[in-house]
């Protein structure tokens, strides 16, 4: 990669907001930690606004102005593909964000990528996820970000129905069924739930705090070695 291409990488990840280690801007530059610290050096020296050091982060103050949105081939080619795919499959306020996110992204595009965009040809259809349970991902969704306390009625594989007070962690999508990971208080361990067996939810506003033990990384620690963990994407 080009020193200028680097430079410019390094703006885009910070752009977002984020305090990023110069480590982790190491591992997505494929560089050494020193030429990281020697390119965010010459960033602060031109003017650019970024805060922090070694040791301990960096990240961009806002109010900088910053060029248009620039995205190679396949970068467009992902974010088209994971835009429709949340469209088709995820919650009705999850796609409504996904179009709309859509839509700022291609007003600031430069006209070439704008075309690229509009030429992607990756599809998805959205006939196996009923209204009812695009509505309760977006639920899950919001209780998992305030972590909320859901009551919820649930049936098993076998019909038999239980009332729970569960405490969400996340959401995963297995290729047919959405599923919540939770801490259910009932068994006192994490548990699966099925959201399309979920019968009805209740958010009554009570919050949880992650306590020791009971986070989505000790569930992750729980799979069997040959189930990767699904990795941040920033």
């Amino acid at each position: 990669m080009r020193r200028a291409d680097r430079l410019f990488q390094i703006v885009q990840y910070l752009r977002a907001g984020r305090l990023l280690t110069a480590h982790k801007l190491a591992e997505r530059l494929e560089v050494s930690e020193r030429t990281v610290y020697r390119d965010i050096a010459d960033l602060q020296a031109s003017g650019v606004p970024i805060d922090g050091e070694a040791g301990v982060g960096y990240l961009m103050r806002e109010g900088y102005d910053l060029p248009p949105l620039m995205f190679s081939r396949e970068e467009i080619t992902a974010l088209v593909a994971g835009a429709r795919i949340v469209q088709a499959w995820g919650g009705a306020q999850m796609a409504a964000a996904a179009r709309s996110a859509m839509e700022k992204i291609e007003v600031v595009l430069p006209e070439k990528e704008r075309k690229r965009a509009a030429s992607v040809q990756i599809h998805a259809f959205d006939a196996a996820v009923s209204m009812a349970v695009r509505a309760k991902l977006d639920d899950l969704n919001l209780a998992i970000e305030n972590h909320h306390v859901v009551h919820i009625e649930y049936a098993d594989a076998d019909g038999a129905a239980t009332n729970r007070a569960i405490e969400p962690l996340c959401l995963l999508y297995w290729g047919k069924v959405w599923t919540a990971i939770a801490w259910c208080r009932l068994r006192s361990d994490f548990r699966m739930f099925r959201v399309d067996r979920i019968a009805a939810m209740d958010d009554r506003g009570e919050t949880f705090t992650s306590a020791e033990g009971r986070g989505i990384d000790d569930f992750f620690a729980t799979l069997p070695e040959w189930v990767e963990p699904p990795r941040s994407l920033i």
